[in-house]
């Protein structure tokens, strides 16, 4: 299966490229920019939403299926990047919002009963469910005295995927994009479609909590999280399957066991890849994320396949958030997401090292940011434009055109990258490149050798060894072979007899026995 085999790449549209000059990206611009993707190594392509949405939510506020927000393209511009990315070996994956639609969606007036609406209590909501973006998560519609749930944005009403005429409507969605070429979606919020049936109380939220829960006062056990949805996932695997499409579910869980849950088992499939979001959101410590590795393999389903990414749309850059500006430990991070078995998921501007961009406090477009003041400026520092050089415009957009959201740091750049063979961005491309090239690093097993003081060392197989020296004294691993790659370009190719020297902030590759 491809998706195993290969890396996929997350692109933010909006972000991307900017072919006609307003300042926003745009279809065309992806496509004018497939030969990067192509020379990076990349097999998929996963965009965010590119349907109609009037962009409460910056295109996760759906108001079509079926369609291309306008300010990104047309329905067959989107044909051509799918036609034009499978000529250079690129699948296309579509972002799927199937949790809530906007309140601009036709559903929402012709169809009413596709979503969740209740009676109050005394002039007060149904429930105590609290909207992740902040307030409650109920709106009272004044001409009907009934109120409308939604876990985010008031403009984003959750759907009833109760109402069988919801599922049906949603079949025929994935049929739709599946039959025009696209290789598969990624599920936003997979894990939260079904909620209680009875609408019960979420319960108060504890100490032990994340802290996004306590900040809730809640935890939404059932607002979300039910264990309904793993039917509505089986069921989409039955309709994906014929078609060789990959389904990827944003699963925002917190605990390995019932992240694990969310592939199926016993000869029942769900999702073919689920993000681990425990990883993710961890700290960037040996002592931290090694266990969570070992966990991961110890407790997914012998058929289920891992998938890993430092970074999203709604993470912190990881250079900014795990490395703390440190260039040599975000190299350490790419050498840990490239050569842990599973699928590896790059965000735009990763192959960069790319830093999180500061957005003043004029230029924030996050709704959630804007409805918290305290927020600063939420998501977008991690949503700006990717520079392609040093030029004004960065190669993103036209020169003196103001972008969507500002501009960061031009440096690092594409153009300059491209040329500094000991970039951040050869690294990326000389990771992939080896992962491809072993079958010990595509599909080897993992076996934790030494996790300890900073340094974390794993086999992969038989014949390789990925040591990482995050901590600040220099270690020492026993090996023999041939160093296959470092962060450090200087000693590749480095013969090594009875001991890997490796100094802080510092990864390798060994090729044993070679």
């Amino acid at each position: 299966m491809w998706w195993r085999d290969g890396v996929l790449y997350q692109i933010y549209p909006r972000s991307f490229a900017d072919s006609d000059g307003d300042g926003v990206g745009d279809l065309r611009g992806i496509i004018e920019h497939l030969d990067h993707l192509a020379w990076l190594g990349v097999d998929g392509l996963w965009m965010n939403p590119t349907f109609p949405s009037p962009n409460a939510d910056w295109g996760f506020d759906v108001s079509d299926y079926r369609g291309v927000h306008p300010e990104l393209g047309t329905l067959e511009d989107l044909d051509e990047l799918v036609a034009r990315a499978g000529e250079l070996g690129i699948r296309v994956l579509l972002d799927l919002v199937p949790n809530h639609t906007s309140d601009e969606h036709p559903w929402f007036r012709e169809r009413r009963d596709y979503y969740v609406w209740r009676d109050g209590q005394d002039g007060a909501p149904p429930n105590n469910w609290m909207s992740l973006f902040g307030g409650p998560a109920w709106t009272r519609d004044e001409a009907t005295g009934l109120w409308y749930l939604h876990n985010f944005d008031p403009k984003q009403p959750d759907l009833d995927w109760w109402n069988e005429d919801v599922r049906t409507e949603f079949d025929d969605i994935l049929r739709f994009w599946f039959d025009r070429g696209i290789a598969g979606f990624r599920i936003d919020v997979a894990h939260g479609i079904v909620k209680d049936r009875e609408l019960r109380d979420n319960p108060e939220a504890t100490a032990d909590d994340i802290a996004h829960y306590r900040q809730l006062g809640q935890r939404p056990v059932f607002s979300m999280n039910r264990p309904e949805v793993h039917d509505v996932l089986r069921h989409w695997r039955e309709v994906s399957d014929p078609y060789g499409a990959v389904l990827v579910g944003e699963t925002y869980v917190h605990d390995l066991e019932t992240l694990a849950s969310f592939y199926g088992g016993d000869g029942v499939d769900e999702l073919n890849l689920a993000f681990n979001f425990v990883f993710l959101l961890a700290d960037f410590d040996v002592e931290t994320l090694a266990p969570i590795v070992a966990r991961t393999e110890e407790l997914l389903p012998e058929h289920a396949w891992p998938v890993w990414t430092l970074g999203n749309h709604d993470a912190t850059r990881f250079p900014t958030r795990w490395a703390k500006g440190d260039a040599d430990l975000a190299r350490c991070a790419l050498m840990l997401l490239l050569t842990l078995r599973g699928t590896p998921v790059l965000y735009y501007g990763d192959e960069l090292a790319m830093q999180e961009t500061p957005v003043p406090p004029e230029r924030v477009v996050d709704p959630e940011a804007k409805r918290d003041p305290g927020g600063g400026s939420g998501r977008d520092g991690a949503r700006t434009p990717m520079p392609w050089s040093d030029a004004p415009g960065l190669g993103f957009t036209d020169p003196g055109v103001e972008p969507w959201l500002p501009f960061g740091d031009a440096t690092p750049n594409v153009a300059d990258a491209r040329a500094d063979p000991g970039s951040a961005l050869h690294l990326t491309r000389d990771l992939i490149a080896l992962r491809r090239s072993e079958a010990d690093l595509l599909a080897g097993a993992y076996a934790e050798v030494v996790a300890v003081d900073g340094l974390w060392v794993y086999r992969r197989g038989e014949r390789h060894l990925v040591a990482l020296n995050i901590g600040d004294e220099e270690a020492v691993i026993e090996a023999s072979g041939t160093v296959a790659l470092c962060t450090n370009r200087e000693r590749d190719g480095e013969r090594v007899a009875g001991g890997l020297h490796l100094a802080p902030r510092t990864a390798a590759v060994v090729h044993l026995g070679r």
